[in-house]
């Protein structure tokens, strides 16, 4: 039952957009199957599905089109060093401005952070910063410079992603447009 709740929340937040054999190949070399990584670190998916549910832990960032729950191999990693209970008010104590925080919370737990190898207040800074910096900088190698750093950050993206967000996606704007532009 959680499973089938999982999806169905997962639907709500992204919408429902059928994944390729394309999209799927990529999720599989990028993210962990939910069921797997929980036996290999032996905990009980269903109370992992019913943290996601409840807004502790993550949203799946994809559903694979067999259905299987695709997340990150360090789902864990905030929770397991901060704590459950403190995850929270520790994330969004990493923002100056409370609202920014809550707001980054938010998508954090809607698991649409798939822009980011590494989801961490530290990482999700980082590519505001980088994407801020991409947008004003007018010298050429500082550009490249900026532009290769993002993209040490951010994955590839498929297809399903430029569907659910509904366009271009960072690595569209600000690592391919922009070297293209340098290229020329």
């Amino acid at each position: 039952m959680t499973q089938e709740a999982l999806a169905a929340r997962f639907c709500e937040i992204n919408g429902e957009h059928p994944m390729s054999a394309e999209d799927d190949a990529y999720v599989t070399r990028q993210y962990r199957v939910l069921t797997e990584l929980c036996a290999e670190q032996d905990r009980d998916v269903d109370d992992v599905r019913r943290l996601m549910l409840a807004g502790q832990l993550p949203m799946p960032g994809y559903l694979r089109s067999d259905g299987a729950e695709m997340v990150p191999a360090d789902l864990f990693a905030l929770a397991d060093q901060v704590g459950l209970s403190d995850l929270r008010g520790w994330f969004v104590a990493q923002w100056k401005d409370l609202a920014d925080g809550n707001e980054e919370w938010d998508a954090y737990l809607s698991g649409q952070y798939v822009c980011l190898h590494s989801v961490t207040p530290a990482t999700i800074h980082r590519k505001s910063e980088l994407m801020k910096a991409i947008d004003v900088t007018t010298d050429r190698a500082q550009l490249k410079l900026l532009v290769d750093e993002l993209d040490e950050l951010e994955p590839e993206f498929t297809a399903y992603d430029r569907l659910r967000f509904d366009g271009p996606v960072s690595r569209d704007t600000h690592i391919t447009a922009i070297r293209h532009r340098l290229a020329s």
